[in-house]
């Protein structure tokens, strides 16, 4: 899955709107400063809360 780095800039996290990257697995985008997940469904980001999943550590 590819997410382009373009819209990887604009991105932020729905809750602590602070800037989010691609997991190494590139199945889902992370947010390092609230430790969640979103995840990546046909290239798109799902950037809502009730989607987000806590980062395993």
């Amino acid at each position: 899955m590819t997410v382009k780095s373009e819209l990887l800039e604009v991105l932020a996290c729905p809750k602590c709107k602070q800037g989010v990257e691609i997991a190494p697995d590139s199945e889902f985008i992370v947010c390092l400063a609230c430790k969640l997940r979103y995840p990546i469904r046909d290239d798109i980001p799902i950037m809502l809360l009730d989607e987000a999943k806590t980062v395993e550590s």
